[in-house]
This record gives C-alpha cells, structure tokens and sequence, in this order.
C-alpha cells in the first residue's frame, strides 16, 4: 500500500479544473488519483521555497560534524576495522 504524503487529493478528472482544486486545496499539494493509484502531486506555487536556497558556510559545516561528533564515533571506530 501506497502512503500519500498529502491530506488533499483530486481524481485526474477534476484536474480538468485545476484551478478549483488548487482553491479547495488552500494552497498546500495534491495528490492526483487515477483508479484509486497516485499517480503524482500537483504542487501550487504558494507551497514551494519562496527564496532560494543557500549553501552552508565551512564554518557551519564545523560546528556540525563537532556537535555530532559523539554520536558518529563509534561507528566511526568501528569501520576502521573493516
């Protein structure tokens, strides 16, 4: 069984109207059924990354693998062996 990542869905014949499914959706994605199967999801442009995406800095990479540090050692010494 399937999980639909979404509370909304439309069949693919009320996608002949999208934009009344996009106003009954409120802006969040769709899930689009076609004989009781996703076959995909309609995401509105108000439920997308507004601004875009930025790369993190070395230094927020540091600060990250040594917060982390305790819980990737031991896996760490570990794969030294193998």
């Amino acid at each position: 069984m399937t999980r639909i990542l979404t509370n909304h869905i439309a069949t693919m014949t009320e996608m002949r109207e999208p934009h009344k499914v996009l106003e009954r959706s409120g802006g969040k994605p769709v899930a689009i059924m076609k004989n009781s199967k996703c076959v995909g999801y309609f995401v509105p442009a108000e439920a997308t990354l507004q601004e875009e995406p930025r790369y993190a800095t070395l230094d927020e990479v540091m600060q990250s693998i040594a917060a982390t540090r305790d819980q990737t050692q031991p896996v760490l010494d570990y794969l030294k062996d193998k």
